[in-house]
């Protein structure tokens, strides 16, 4: 070996010799000559250190799959080369599981040594021959893992595609053949095309409807005075219910007008609803009044002749829901004509008490009679004074107010009008001729001065019934394009829930701002 700035001697294969003698005097620390297996130790340590090179340089590279799953074990260039390991798992013919190639890194022929070169691994060896195919239904053979690229394998045939019989035990599951999402399933069944009818949605809720905005503000402004000893007298601004029972379901509203809200006025319209009785045989009253206008108690007056009504017909609910429920039409009208009679009899008589003109504390009402029967369609309205009765039938608006004639003409037995009168000024009775018993209240009051009307009609399935006061009723028919928002409105499968029916109920119409009082009834 040459020493460094030395002459060549011409012995440049003496290394060998020089390397391995132990003539030749140590270079380390120690005195003691290094032996042969120091010495490779030694070496290695270097390819060791060169190993760890090549595994930076190639750690970008796709990892190569083991082969036996046994780490490799380093062996001594003298020593001979393993017997092969065994190769790769094999699957069925089909795409492989990710990750499963078989790659040589950067053009480099895989070596036994676990990437270093030796003498041996230098050494050529003889080229391996092509195995043969196997047949068609055996699984293609491992390559070796050594030698030339073998050639690629033939195509398929529809054979080959065949799943191979399953040995006993566990077999590797066969990834998906196309990772892409999978397509919609088919519809089941011939597919016929078919029409859908698309529901028909209500308009939007508006505040106002006509040829221009009302005057007032659509919101209360002023509340009316209040007396500390007589706080019972107060009258709230909206007044809201309901109820379902049996086929109908009911929705009732008092709302007062945009006149009385800028002024500071009260309610003059009162709104009871009342259930008397329990079960089928139960019997629901809607009655609503309104009292005069520009009177101080108009609305104390109105709240009478509620009150005096529902009395009457609470303690008659099981005669009249019968009389509904078989029919008896002259018997109703009869019986209600002379209710009302003395519900506003009452009223006059305490009228005359206080000392106050019977025509200032009066007010008109209207009633509803509705049979908690679900085999019973038959509603029954009956009442004096101005309004509005309205029937919503296949999407048009029919007025059902039962006409009267002049006082002065013959009665009309099928709208009830003002019953006949004996000479001596008895009052008899529709259907009986049978005079009215004498007044228990001196002076007794006069006779009504609004016909008695009275109306018996069944509902048909889908029907809206509609009954208000004059404060709802005039603009309904002065203002067609209310009744159009309302058909819209309420023509749908269901009936409005509260909020939204008494949104409908105090849309506005110019020249209109009275107190406003509905109630309505959707037939199943």
């Amino acid at each position: 070996m040459n020493q460094q700035g030395g002459r060549p001697t011409g012995h440049e294969d003496d290394w060998w010799g020089q390397l391995y003698d132990d003539s030749t005097a140590d270079t380390g620390p120690t005195a003691t000559p290094d032996s042969l297996d120091d010495r490779f130790a030694s070496a290695v340590e270097a390819v060791e250190a060169v190993d760890a090179v090549d595994a930076v340089n190639t750690a970008d590279e796709p990892p190569r799959p083991a082969r036996s799953g046994v780490p490799a074990q380093r062996r001594a260039p003298w020593e001979p080369p393993p017997d092969p390991p065994p190769g790769p798992a094999t699957f069925p013919p089909g795409p492989k599981p990710p990750g499963f190639e078989e790659q040589t890194p950067r053009g480099r022929t895989p070596s036994p040594t676990g990437g270093r070169t030796s003498t041996e691994a230098r050494t050529p060896t003889a080229p391996v021959a092509p195995a043969t195919p196997p047949p068609p239904s055996a699984p293609p053979p491992p390559p070796p893992p050594f030698g030339p690229p073998q050639p690629a394998a033939p195509p398929p045939t529809p054979e080959d595609t065949a799943d191979p019989p399953h040995p006993a035990g566990p077999t590797p599951q066969r990834p998906p053949a196309d990772p892409s999402p999978p397509a919609d399933p088919a519809p089941q069944g011939p597919r016929t095309a078919t029409r859908v009818d698309l529901p028909v949605l209500p308009p939007e809720p508006l505040d106002y409807v006509g040829s221009g905005p009302p005057t007032y503000e659509a919101e209360p402004t002023a509340l009316p005075p209040a007396d500390p000893d007589e706080l019972d007298d107060l009258v709230a601004d909206t007044v809201l219910d309901g109820a379902r029972y049996g086929p109908c379901t009911l929705r009732a509203v008092s709302v007062r007008g945009d006149s009385a809200r800028f002024r500071g006025e009260p309610r003059r319209d009162s709104l009871l609803t009342a259930r008397f009785g329990s079960g089928e045989h139960a019997l629901v009253l809607v009655a609503m009044a309104t009292g005069a206008r520009a009177t101080p108690g108009a609305h104390r007056a109105a709240a009478e002749a509620c009150h005096w009504i529902g009395q009457a017909v609470g303690r008659s609910h099981a005669r009249l829901a019968e009389d509904i429920r078989a029919g008896r039409r002259g018997d109703l009208k009869s019986g209600l004509h002379r209710l009302t009679d003395r519900s506003l009899g009452k009223l006059r008589a305490g009228a005359a008490e206080q000392g106050i003109d019977p025509d200032e504390y009066a007010a008109t009402l209207r009633c509803l009679l509705l049979p908690a029967d679900p085999g019973c369609r038959t509603r029954v309205f009956f009442g004096v004074g101005a309004g509005g009765l309205f029937r919503l039938r296949d999407g048009e608006w029919q007025d059902i107010e039962p006409r009267v004639q002049d006082v002065t003409g013959e009665p009309v037995v099928g709208f009830g009008s003002l019953p006949s009168e004996t000479p001596e000024g008895d009052r008899l009775t529709m259907d009986l001729g049978i005079p009215t018993p004498p007044s228990p209240y001196e002076p007794a009051p006069s006779p009504l001065r609004e016909p008695f009307r009275f109306r018996a009609s069944v509902a048909r399935p889908g029907d809206t019934l509609l009954m208000c006061t004059g404060g709802l009723a005039e603009p309904l028919r002065g203002e067609p394009e209310l009744c159009e928002y309302l058909t819209g409105r309420w023509s749908g499968p269901t009936p409005p829930g509260l909020a939204a029916f008494l949104a409908d109920a105090q849309v506005r119409v110019k020249g209109y701002s009275d107190d406003r009082t509905a109630a309505a009834v959707w037939e199943a």
